[in-house]
């Protein structure tokens, strides 16, 4: 039989009894994989292939065959649906044919994540194992792959977009515009799939020489070629040089020739910083993102501070609404409007789920809080959002705490509203009155922006107008303190050991001119133009002079408040943290911040240093000196999801039109970017949607 030619037929073997709980139905009919498996584009013979089924507990073995001479294999499943789980397939061992040896290699060891479905026809290959790998890495150890639900079958939902599982060529959306000519992941993963080739086909010392690269930070070299997958794909900043090495000494250009005798194309040119796999995600109405949160079905949603293809500045703005996207980066929002109405214009900083389904969202032009459902996109909150009569001003940070309280505070006006919960009827408005009389005893907020809540019910606020965090019980907002930070902090986030982690967005300046510069800047231009221009124009002023201080001193870094109050840090990663405007933490209490000015996202060491490379203290770098880099442009927020992948927004692009008040044509909708980057596979995964501070999975 033609296996290929007969590979969209499936075979019903008949009914079967099963009395697992994995499947969707007692009772189902069973069918078969066929497929093929291949090494250096040409056949694996007498390779073991096993059909496995991933789930919370140990994997479960379901079939086993062998690959005839010319690599092809069928392989028995059952017809159903897993319910709890993925399917996968390893091929281990056998002859590759492209290869110069005729004995079995034992140091072979590939795999294709499957889904929660059987596909009739698979082809297991270097690319599919790469795919499967670095996006179930947080989940695979050795053989076994096992986890959470939810975080496998997001893994296995973005394996279809670097390998094409049929052909075991390049999936669509790596080579599609915005990756294949943008980003360094293309060349990348066929790079990967290049050094993997060498130890199928046996390539003298190729093995040899691979594990022993591929060896991590205080283990134990790999013996095969998917175990060497999994070292680079957690430890991708490790021994980078010495990987991308291999390529020279495994495929030497040949004398005479421009290229590489090799099979995929293109390949890396030049060493890469780290070994990490991104891809990029547009489209849903994401156009210059503020806040950004996943919900419970590893969903991303965006704030989009402006609408697409709009002439927006700093100075003239067009709001944008919602951005919704499955976890494989599908947009499932409207393409320009994002999700709208209920009062959202210009969504800021805040974004956060409640347990009722609800998406509880802040606007900026609209200076207004606005509620969707999370499920259509579709808004609860009346047609003017819910503004207070009019006492709100711009607003940013949003928490919805575990006991159903709504958070929120007021950038403009340095204010916080409290929504018992999430019922505005009985919401409050807390702080200065509008002549600057503090209210509610001691609580003082100065330009407040980000929000969250600790283990003990205690509100964390930044002061972005300051260098200050503010803190209090959520029963009594009348006790707070203040601690002090670096100049301008932004995001907060807590860990589950209590400490919060901030990022500083100047930081501490390191001479007193340039502080002197910050205040004069932020302070007393700000004096000069009050009373001769809008409350918007003003805004924007502050804007741009922010951002010249940002971008002419490149500076911020990271303070961490330990539950008792003190103060720590700052963390700065040897200057790779600069402008940090997101801030995250992972299940394994490790802190991710994305950096505006530098591009990159940097891995800080937490508290729980026995998570960290060793070596490290808390605080310390584990991203290269560089943090993770491609596709990133002026980044913004930060998202860790079930799976461990790091979503991280592009923010802005072009701010030469932006804070032009009158652009040149051709640049005018150039501003905002419009883009989101996903790293595979690269944190402990979390349970989403974050509700209080982070949980492991």
């Amino acid at each position: 039989m033609n296996l290929k030619s007969s590979k969209s037929r499936w075979l019903v073997f008949g009914g079967l009894l099963c009395s697992s709980l994995y499947w969707s139905s007692s009772v189902f009919a069973a069918g078969r994989i066929e497929g093929q498996v291949e090494g250096g584009g040409g056949a694996v013979a007498q390779a073991e292939v096993s059909l496995w089924l991933a789930t919370p507990d140990a994997p479960r073995k379901l079939a086993q065959t062998q690959t005839a001479e010319d690599g092809s294999f069928q392989i028995s499943t059952p017809g159903t649906k897993a319910v709890d789980g993925v399917y996968y397939l390893l091929a281990e061992g056998g002859v590759a044919k492209a290869g110069a040896s005729t004995q079995p290699n034992p140091a072979i060891a590939m795999m294709a994540t499957l889904g929660p479905e059987p596909l009739p026809y698979v082809t297991v290959n270097e690319l599919s194992t790469v795919a499967s790998v670095w996006t179930g890495a947080q989940f695979l150890k050795g053989d076994s792959l096992r986890g959470n639900a939810l975080g496998l079958r997001i893994a296995a939902g973005n394996v279809p977009n670097l390998v094409n599982l049929e052909t075991g060529g390049l999936g669509p959306v790596i080579v599609n515009p915005l990756n294949g000519p943008q980003t360094t992941t293309l060349a990348k993963f066929n790079t990967l799939g290049i050094l993997l080739s060498a130890c199928v086909t046996a390539i003298p010392d190729a093995c040899g020489k691979l594990f022993s690269a591929a060896t991590p930070p205080a283990g134990e070299a790999p013996t095969d070629t998917l175990a060497a997958a999994q070292n680079i794909a957690r430890f991708p900043w490790h021994n980078a040089d010495g990987l991308f090495a291999l390529l020279d000494q495994f495929y030497p250009v040949p004398e005479g020739k421009r290229y590489r005798d090799v099979g995929l194309v293109p390949y890396l040119y030049y060493a890469p910083s780290a070994w990490t796999l991104s891809l990029v995600y547009s489209g849903g109405g994401f156009y210059g993102v503020g806040g950004a949160a996943i919900d419970s079905e590893g969903n991303f949603w965006s704030n989009n501070n402006w609408l697409v293809g709009s002439q927006t500045t700093i100075y003239q703005q067009f709001g944008g609404g919602n951005g919704k996207f499955a976890p494989d980066g599908t947009p499932l929002s409207p393409m320009i409007t994002g999700f709208s109405g209920g009062g959202i214009d210009s969504p800021g900083w805040g974004i956060a789920f409640s347990a009722d389904d609800k998406v509880w969202v802040t606007n900026l032009i609209g200076r207004t809080i606005s509620v969707l459902d999370r499920k259509s996109g579709k808004p609860l909150s009346p047609d003017t959002g819910y503004n207070f009569d009019g006492k709100l001003g711009q607003m940013q940070g949003i928490l919805v705490a575990p006991n159903g309280d709504v958070w929120t505070v007021d950038n403009e006006n340095s204010r916080v509203v409290h929504l018992p919960g999430g019922d505005v009827s009985r919401g409050r408005i807390l702080g200065a009155t509008m002549d600057g009389k503090p209210v509610d005893g001691t609580l003082q907020v100065k330009g407040p922006f980000g929000i969250a809540i600790d283990q003990q019910d205690r509100i964390w606020i930044t002061n972005s107008a300051s260098n200050t965090v503010t803190r209090f019980p959520a029963s009594d907002p009348g006790r707070a303190e203040e601690f002090e930070v670096g100049f301008s902090p932004h995001a907060v986030a807590i860990d589950s050991q209590g400490n919060a982690w901030v990022g500083n967005l100047i930081g501490h300046p390191g001479a007193m001119e340039k502080l002197a510069l910050v205040k004069q800047k932020l302070e007393g231009k700000a004096e000069a133009l009050e009373g001769s221009m809008s409350a918007d124009d003003l805004a924007a002023n502050m804007w741009v002079n922010l951002w010249d201080i940002i971008s002419e001193n490149p500076g911020g870094d990271v303070s961490m408040i330990s539950p008792d109050g003190t103060v720590h840090g700052p963390f700065n990663a040897d200057g790779a943290i600069t402008g940090p405007w997101g801030i995250a933490v992972d299940g394994n209490d490790n802190i991710w911040v994305a950096s505006s000015t530098s591009h990159s996202v940097t891995q800080l060491c937490g508290v729980r240093t026995e998570t960290c490379p060793p070596g490290l203290k808390t605080g310390d770098p584990i991203t290269p000196s560089e943090g993770y880099i491609g596709g990133l442009q002026i980044v913004a927020p930060i998202a860790l999801d079930p799976a461990g992948n790091a979503w991280v927004g592009n923010g802005w692009n072009d701010t030469q039109a932006g804070f032009s008040e009158v652009p040149p044509e051709a640049q005018s909708t150039r501003f905002p970017a419009h883009t989101i980057v996903v790293f595979f596979g690269v944190a402990k995964p979390v349970r989403t949607p974050l509700i209080g501070p982070a949980q492991p999975l």
